[in-house]
């Protein structure tokens, strides 16, 4: 008789150990012997991430996404600006959502927690760099990036983005790919630091909109640049009243084809 599995925890569970019955290689990982057998056990470890995620997240619904990059040491301008962001955003009413590791992380959720809130962190499993970090209220792992990007989608009202790598401008752009095609409601998008984005966004107004008109005038409206803190809590204090029709109607002919 097969085994019954019961909750996401059980599917997640064994779902690994079949995963699991590969080869060993050299650096830790491992390759199945047939793919064929075990996809469909990845299936139920996928369903039980996010089954976990859903359950765990009904709750939220005033959080902010913080990115930024794990490398950034306490000290750092940016680390303390992060830290004063959780504060902040914590005393405003909102929930501070982060990866859950270290640098812009960290200081996100250490900052909620100095002002007395609690924060999320979802944190990824890496074979380096990523561990959660101890100001984390509430944790959440993930073994698959793209079950941990639906939370960040799915349960945040706004996003800030610090200064980072690839991590952070892979959230970054498709939180606004998500928004410039209405698969998630409006939001706002603050890019934190204009010394750092300045020739990125210098870079998508003259390339994108100007040479190949890859996208519309209205595309540029969908971040907003700040360089401290407190400006960029304001600029999400002074967007989320605003209703989906006028956000709706502020972006409006984006999709002006190319001549």
């Amino acid at each position: 008789m097969a085994k019954s599995l019961r909750g996401p925890q059980g599917l997640r569970g064994e779902a690994q150990r079949m995963l699991m019955k590969g080869k060993r290689m050299e650096n830790g990982g491992f390759v199945p012997d047939d793919f064929r057998k075990m996809d469909p056990w990845r299936i139920f470890r996928i369903m039980a991430e996010f089954v976990e995620g859903f359950d765990a997240m009904a709750h939220v619904d005033n959080g902010i996404s913080v990115f930024g990059s794990a490398r950034t040491p306490e000290g750092d301008r940016y680390y303390e600006m992060a830290r004063e962001l959780g504060r902040i955003l914590t005393r405003d009413g909102f929930t501070v959502i982060t990866g859950g590791g270290p640098g812009i992380m960290e200081a996100a959720n250490r900052g909620a927690s100095e002002a007395g809130g609690t924060s999320i962190g979802l944190n990824i499993d890496l074979p380096f760099e990523q561990s959660a970090n101890p100001y984390i209220g509430k944790l959440l792992s993930f073994r698959y990036f793209f079950c941990r990007k639906v939370m960040f989608a799915k349960y945040s009202r706004a996003l800030i983005a610090f200064p980072g790598g690839f991590g952070t401008l892979d959230e970054l752009y498709e939180h606004i790919t998500l928004v410039q095609t209405m698969k998630i409601p409006p939001m706002p998008v603050v890019l934190v630091g204009r010394d750092f984005w300045k020739d990125m966004v210098a870079w998508v107004e003259k390339t994108l909109l100007r040479e190949e008109q890859y996208i519309s005038p209205g595309d540029m409206e969908l971040f907003k640049l700040a360089d401290t803190a407190e400006e960029a809590a304001a600029v999400v204090r002074e967007w989320l009243p605003r209703t989906r029709e006028a956000a709706e109607a502020r972006i409006s002919g984006r999709y002006t084809p190319k001549k």
